[in-house]
């Protein structure tokens, strides 16, 4: 694209964890490194702790990123202070700002700082999710609200892109997968991966991985790890993330089903620093979810090169070449079992990584900045 631009990304950074955090960060310095002034306006009150079902919203031993701006500006529950940010960007005069929206909760704020904004800087939305996966009073108001204050959109998913177009008709808008996390470090063996966690070196191993909600399916992975088939071959579960359910709940499922000697759970917050190791310890990455938009995990898992097995929703199945780069299948206990089995039995891993080596390289950043600087350029046509 021709053109270097003043860019503003509004969302959360560095303190604060998390998929999207990790996100900005990385398309920050990947503007960057195209010769854009990007900075990042963060939030100095994200959720109020009531809210927040987690142990921390920081990330407790990460460290700042290295040549990023970070401005740590916005508190999503002071008007005063949306009147304070929007000043602060029509000072600065940007080309654009990029607000990150994935929960109607951010609808007011973002919403209300959008339309504070001069109309000579345009307001692009990157929307994770139009509506939640867990639905609440409010959430289609504050979403519309939000929406309506925005010149374009770009979407990480056709579903979602589909999902702008109940609330917007007309704006400008566009696709561009989940481009591929590159923060978590290189790759390492599967067997240094496995000696730092302590894992057993001859283990087959499928990796849940991230926070554990009710919409990820975790107890359907469970369950499918309970069948004979699955059983007989003795492959494990390596559960990694913290519990935004009742932990009871799921501790319960592993006693009913019998599969104390299965399951590995590190039930935590797995830091920065660490997410590489859990990847290059596994064969298989399971994400066995109710509903989805996109996932952060599955392009993780695709920067470590791991085969992947996914349900048939949402934008999962955009993004996994069934029988190729793993595995596509319904919501179905029977199903995924009959899948993790097939892959270990005939030995599936190392025809699948080729496929996965291969569909890599759709993922760049280079592809997602191109088409943020295109929309962007739509909108200066409205």
């Amino acid at each position: 694209m021709n053109g270097k631009y003043k860019i503003f990304i509004i969302g959360p950074a560095h303190p604060l964890r998390g998929g999207p955090a990790q996100f900005n960060e990385n398309l920050c310095a990947e503007l960057i490194k195209e010769g854009h002034d990007a900075q990042i306006i963060s939030y100095s009150l994200q959720y109020p702790n009531f809210l927040f079902p987690g142990s921390s919203q920081y990330e407790t031993n990460g460290i700042a990123p290295k040549g990023i701006r970070i401005h740590t500006l916005i508190n999503t529950v002071n008007p005063l202070n949306w009147i304070k940010v929007a000043r602060f960007i029509n000072r600065e005069k940007p080309h654009f700002v990029l607000f990150r929206y994935w929960l109607p909760f951010f609808g007011p704020s973002l919403g209300s700082i959008a339309r504070l904004i001069n109309k000579s800087t345009k307001v692009l939305a990157l929307t994770d999710n139009v509506l939640p996966h867990e639905k609440r009073i409010g959430d289609k108001p504050f979403t519309k609200y939000f929406i309506n204050s925005c010149d374009g959109f770009i979407a990480m998913s056709k579903t979602v892109l589909k999902d702008i177009a109940v609330f917007n008709q007309h704006k400008p808008s566009a696709y561009s997968p989940h481009p591929m996390y590159e923060t978590y470090g290189a790759a390492i063996s599967q067997s240094e991966a496995r000696e730092k966690l302590k894992l057993k070196q001859d283990d087959k191993i499928v990796l849940f991985f991230g926070l554990i909600r009710h919409y990820k399916g975790l107890d359907i992975l469970l369950e499918a790890m309970a069948q004979p088939k699955v059983k007989a071959q003795n492959i494990k579960l390596l559960i990694a993330g913290e519990f935004y359910d009742d932990k009871q709940t799921y501790l319960d499922l592993i006693e009913k089903l019998d599969l104390k000697n299965q399951v590995i759970l590190h039930d935590r917050f797995i830091a920065n620093s660490e997410v590489r190791d859990y990847f290059c310890a596994c064969n298989l990455v399971g994400q066995t979810y109710r509903n989805a938009t996109n996932s952060g995990v599955t392009m993780v898992g695709y920067y470590y090169q791991k085969p992947m097995l996914v349900t048939n929703v949402g934008g999962l199945i955009e993004i996994v070449p069934n029988e190729k780069c793993g595995y596509v299948v319904e919501t179905s206990v029977e199903k995924i079992a009959e899948k993790i089995s097939d892959y270990f039995e005939n030995n599936r891993e190392k025809e699948f990584t080729a496929h996965v080596t291969e569909e890599r390289k759709k993922y760049e950043w280079t592809e997602f900045i191109n088409t943020l600087l295109m929309l962007y350029n739509s909108c200066l046509k409205k």
